[in-house]
């Protein structure tokens, strides 16, 4: 299986999703596993998507959050930082690794 099939099973199977969301879930999918045709099974495809929907969700959620506390951070002064704020740039550039890893398909920090 290639891309271009997986997006048509895709297309197949949600045929509401946009053509975004399709080839966000063709990038996300094909990092997910060794061997795209472990996809020619519908059952298989639809607990990868299912996984990685929850993936998305988890990380759009720790996105925001991390959002608001750094508009919070930019907000003060940063000669005076304490060690709760620096805490807080460490986390941010963590779920960012997060995010990114999930879209390059490997660990670009080691932590």
């Amino acid at each position: 299986m290639n891309c271009q099939q997986l997006a048509q099973k895709i297309e197949e199977l949600r045929p509401e999703s946009t053509p975004q969301e399709v080839a966000r879930m063709c990038l996300l999918l094909t990092n997910s596993v060794l061997n795209l045709d472990d996809f020619q099974e519908s059952q298989n495809l639809n607990e990868a998507w299912k996984r990685t929907k929850l993936q998305i969700q988890l990380a759009t959620d720790q996105h925001a959050a991390m959002t608001e506390e750094l508009e919070t951070l930019a907000a003060s002064d940063p000669k005076s930082f304490s060690q709760d704020q620096t805490w807080t740039l460490i986390r941010a550039i963590k779920v960012q690794s997060q995010i990114l890893e999930m879209y390059v398909g490997h660990p670009l920090l080691e932590v």
